[in-house]
C-alpha cells in the first residue's frame, strides 16, 4: 500500500482505503479500481492524495516520484480517443486536398469512421470530451462528434442497422461545404453581417455540390449536407422545405449538429451547458425539429444511474439521486446532504457532468 498524490494515480490502480469527502462522507470505497470517472470525481472534490495497492518496492519508487514534478495522467486515454484523434488528422488532410481541387477520399473517411465506431460503446454524448480542442479546429471536431451522435440517435430511434453507418457518414460530411467558405468569415470572433451570414448559409448548397456526383454515397448522405439547416415547419434554409421533404438522415443530423454546435467552444462564444442545450433542443422540437427523434435523444442522453457526479450552475458539486422521466434534464441532486430538485429550483441547472 502507498499514499500517493492524486496527480500520481493511474488508470487501473486499486484504492486500498476509503476516499472521503471534506465533510467525511465516503466518496469512493476501498477496493475501487480507478477509471477516468473516479479520477474526475476525486479532482472535483479536490482530493489531495489517495492510498492505493501496490508491491512494497513499487510503493517506495512512487514515493520518490512524488517529490518530483507531478505528471497529470490523461483522463481520456481510451481507444475511442485514439481513433478520434486519427479522424481529426485525416480531416485536416481532406480539407487541404479539397481546396487543392482533389476528389474527396470517401473510402479513407469511411474506413477511419469504421475504426472509430469499433469503440462506440465508449461514447457517451454528455460526457465525451476530445483530448485536444482549439477553436480554429471547431468544424472538424463538430463533424466527428455529429457523426458519433447521429450514429447513436439512429440506433436509439430504431432505424435499420443498414442505415447506421450512412447516417454517421452523413454527420461526418454535413458541413463539408464550409471548405469553400471564406476562412475570415468562419473565424470571425464577432457577429456576422447580413452579407456574411448569407455567405455562410451557402455551405449547405456547396456541400451538396461537392457530394452529389460521388457514386459511393447514398442520397441521404448527400441530402444531409444540403438539408441539415432545414426545419420541419419550413423556416430553415436553403430551400425552406417542410418535414415531408426533409430526409430522415438530415433530421437526425440537425439534432446532433445543434447539440454539438452549442456545447463546443467557438471563436465568438463559450460552450453552453449540455443540460441547457438539451432544454433548448426540447423547446425547438415544437415546430422546428422532428419531435419523435428529439424525445428519444433527450431521454437516452439523460438516463443516469444514481451516483453520477455533476456540477451545478452555481459551481456546487453533487450527486444525482433521482431522475424524473417527465423532466429528464432536471433531476434531483444531493449536495452535502441536501436535496436540490431542479424542477423546482429553476434558476439552477446542471453545468457539467463529471462522472
Amino acid at each position: 500500500m502507498a499514499t500517493v498524490a492524486l496527480s500520481q494515480v493511474k488508470l487501473g490502480d486499486k484504492i486500498s482505503d476509503d476516499v472521503l469527502t471534506p465533510l467525511g462522507g465516503v466518496l469512493l470505497h476501498k477496493g475501487k479500481v480507478v477509471t477516468p470517472r473516479e479520477l474526475d470525481i476525486m479532482r472535483a472534490f479536490l482530493v489531495p492524495q489517495v492510498k492505493i495497492e501496490m508491491p512494497a518496492n513499487q510503493a517506495d519508487k512512487v514515493q520518490e516520484n512524488i517529490k518530483k514534478d507531478p505528471v497529470v495522467p490523461s483522463l481520456s486515454a481510451t481507444p475511442l480517443h485514439d481513433e478520434y484523434d486519427q479522424m481529426i488528422v485525416l480531416l485536416k488532410r481532406v480539407i487541404n486536398e479539397i481546396r487543392s481541387g482533389l476528389p474527396i477520399p470517401v473510402m479513407d473517411m469511411r474506413s477511419q469512421l469504421e475504426k472509430m465506431l469499433q469503440y462506440e460503446n465508449m461514447y457517451q454524448v454528455l460526457t465525451f470530451t476530445p483530448r485536444q480542442f482549439v477553436e480554429r479546429e471547431y468544424l472538424m471536431h463538430n463533424s466527428v462528434l455529429v457523426a458519433l451522435t447521429s450514429y447513436r440517435i439512429a440506433q436509439w430511434c430504431g432505424l435499420p442497422r443498414k442505415d447506421w453507418m450512412p447516417i454517421a457518414l452523413a454527420g461526418l460530411l454535413h458541413d463539408i461545404g464550409n471548405v469553400k467558405i471564406d476562412q475570415a468569415i468562419l473565424a470571425k470572433p464577432s457577429t456576422l453581417t447580413t452579407a456574411e451570414n448569407e455567405e455562410m448559409k451557402r455551405h449547405t448548397v456547396l456541400g451538396y455540390q461537392l457530394l452529389k456526383n460521388i457514386a459511393s454515397l447514398n442520397e441521404g448522405v448527400k441530402l444531409s449536407a444540403l438539408q441539415h439547416h432545414e426545419r420541419i415547419d419550413g423556416s430553415g434554409y436553403p430551400l425552406a422545405i417542410d418535414s415531408t421533404k426533409i430526409h430522415p438522415y438530415a433530421k437526425i443530423v440537425a439534432i446532433a449538429d445543434i447539440y454539438h454546435a452549442m456545447t463546443l467552444n467557438r471563436y465568438y462564444r463559450k460552450a453552453a451547458s449540455p443540460y441547457f442545450v438539451l432544454e433548448q433542443i426540447q423547446s425547438d422540437a415544437f415546430g422546428k425539429l422532428e419531435p419523435g427523434y428529439v424525445r428519444v435523444f433527450v431521454e437516452k442522453v439523460t438516463q443516469f444511474h444514481n451516483g453520477n457526479i455533476v456540477k451545478l450552475s452555481d459551481d456546487r458539486i453533487g450527486e444525482i439521486v433521482f431522475t424524473d422521466s417527465v423532466h429528464p434534464t432536471r433531476p434531483w441532486v444531493s449536495v452535502n446532504g441536501s436535496i436540490i430538485n431542479l424542477t423546482v429550483d429553476r434558476h439552477l441547472h446542471i453545468k457539467e457532468v463529471m462522472g
